[in-house]
């Protein structure tokens, strides 16, 4: 491999890992804003339990906690999928991180 093409094969590794480093950033975010989502419906789910404790169970009440524990469970499924995302992310960066280094060890 001559010396052009390794430092063309090292920058197109660092722009790929630039890319994967962005991806890992706004996934991170990403999950970030998932579990300020879960934490708000979480006390909405709390709020609504007291509610129903001090007041008795109404009909609205009841109907407006099933809501919110069925929101938290799809947050809390986001929030997996969005993880997982997130390990697959890192795992590409590691991988780039592995070819960048073979690349630069034959230099």
């Amino acid at each position: 491999m001559t010396k052009g093409s390794q430092t063309a094969r090292r920058d197109a590794l660092l722009a790929r890992r630039l890319d994967l480093v962005a991806s890992v950033s706004a996934l991170t975010a990403e999950a970030l804003r998932l579990n300020q989502k879960r934490a708000g419906i979480e006390m909405d789910v709390l709020r609504l339990e007291l509610e129903i404790g001090r007041s008795g169970a109404s009909a609205q009440l009841v109907r407006d906690l099933h809501d919110a524990e069925q929101s938290a469970a799809a947050i809390m499924q986001a929030c997996a999928a969005c993880e997982q995302r997130i390990v697959a992310a890192e795992g590409d960066v590691d991988d780039v991180d592995r070819r960048l280094a073979a690349t630069t060890n034959k230099d």
